[in-house]
């Protein structure tokens, strides 16, 4: 089977890996000429939009996906008219804009925070003041890593935010108070069996996501139905093919949607080592229509990611239940170059081990 991927970043380079010993073979869409997919299969370095190469791009292939949410839909939607792509253009489409992402969950009774859309100052202002503080403005579109976003506490904030993200269509939403950030992954295949792993706990620090713990500490059994079920009313609304990830505030015992991706996701790479299946196993099983993978953990898992520059590999030997992959990037402040993740049969362990990982990483939280 011969699988095209839009984009050829990290999450490409994993979706590669995984199914290079499922026997497929890859082709890689994307326009940088450096990648941390390459040698795992064709890469066409062209723009998205580029017709001759959306051409080339679609020769052969049995199916098409997509590593991450800022593909052009316009040219997804052009490759699923000649070979078929999963998830549908029209779930991307749906992700890629935060008023329509919040639109969905709430068409399908998932809680989310107080929102509404804005482009004009006096609209932005009324808002602001019905919603109250403090708030998060948000762009409604090309958001990732904490990018587009801004949280304001007061007026004199709430005017920055305006100053800094105005001339974009924007979307203000209520910071509701919150226990902690819990992620799950669904999956879905062709013939519409769904499997789920356990929910993630998560932690960012300036936007970036430093450290998933998996499964996440004392979740009830009542909390992780509820999360799936969640996530099955969203995979059967819309016949959805391949992996969905759905960020979730916790509340108690009640969870808000805050976003989902639909794709293979960071605060599920825990799962390479930490799971029956991984994520990227099972996201290639179900757009090829083979069955679904185990989503059972092996034991207890916490992923960390080396951000801005690569630790110092003298130090790693210490640590011999971690697992480290590097991405092939060279450093830059901010940038994802790697993660790092343990796996051990107890918490107690896992919790003694993890003090160092996150020194090595310098993953300060």
């Amino acid at each position: 089977m011969k699988v095209g991927i839009f984009g050829a970043g990290q999450l490409g380079r994993m979706l590669g890996q995984a199914g290079a010993r499922l026997g497929m073979e890859f082709r890689f869409m994307d326009p940088a000429a450096e990648i941390a997919a390459r040698g795992l299969g064709e890469h066409i370095c062209a723009a998205y939009e580029d017709v001759d190469a959306l051409e080339r791009f679609v020769q052969g292939l049995d199916v098409a996906t997509y590593e991450f949410e800022n593909v052009p839909y316009d040219s997804v939607r052009w490759v699923a008219g000649r070979v078929p792509v999963h998830p549908s253009p029209d779930v991307l489409r749906t992700a890629q804009d935060r008023l329509f992402e919040k639109n969905f969950f709430q068409k399908h009774s998932i809680p989310v925070p107080p929102y509404g859309a804005v482009f004009f100052h006096d609209e932005y202002r009324e808002l602001v003041q019905t919603i109250g503080f403090p708030l998060v403005v948000k762009t409604r579109r090309f958001g990732y890593d904490g990018k587009g976003q801004r949280v304001a506490r007061n007026d004199k904030e709430a005017e920055r935010a305006w100053e800094d993200l105005h001339g974009l269509p924007l979307l203000l939403e209520g910071h509701v108070p919150f226990d902690r950030e819990l992620s799950l992954l669904a999956v879905r295949g062709k013939a519409g069996e769904c499997r789920f792993y356990p929910l993630v706990e998560n932690h960012h620090r300036e936007g970036i996501l430093r450290l998933s713990r998996a499964p996440a500490r004392d979740v009830t059994p009542e909390l992780q139905s509820l999360a799936e079920e969640h996530g099955r009313r969203l995979l059967e609304a819309v016949d959805y093919v391949g992996v969905l990830a759905i960020e979730f505030f916790q509340r108690g015992e009640e969870l808000l949607a805050n976003e989902m991706a639909p794709r293979v996701h960071n605060s599920g790479h825990w799962t390479i080592e930490g799971a029956e299946t991984s994520q990227f196993e099972n996201h290639l099983r179900a757009i090829a229509g083979m069955e679904l993978g185990s989503t059972a953990p092996k034991g207890v898992s916490a992923m960390v990611n080396l951000i801005g520059k690569h630790p110092d590999t003298a130090r790693r030997e210490g640590l011999p239940h971690a697992h480290w992959h590097h991405y092939g990037k060279s450093p830059r402040p901010g940038r994802k170059l790697g993660h790092a993740t343990l796996v051990r049969d107890a918490w107690e362990l896992l919790e003694e081990d993890l003090p160092s990982l996150l020194e090595i990483a310098e993953a300060f939280l």
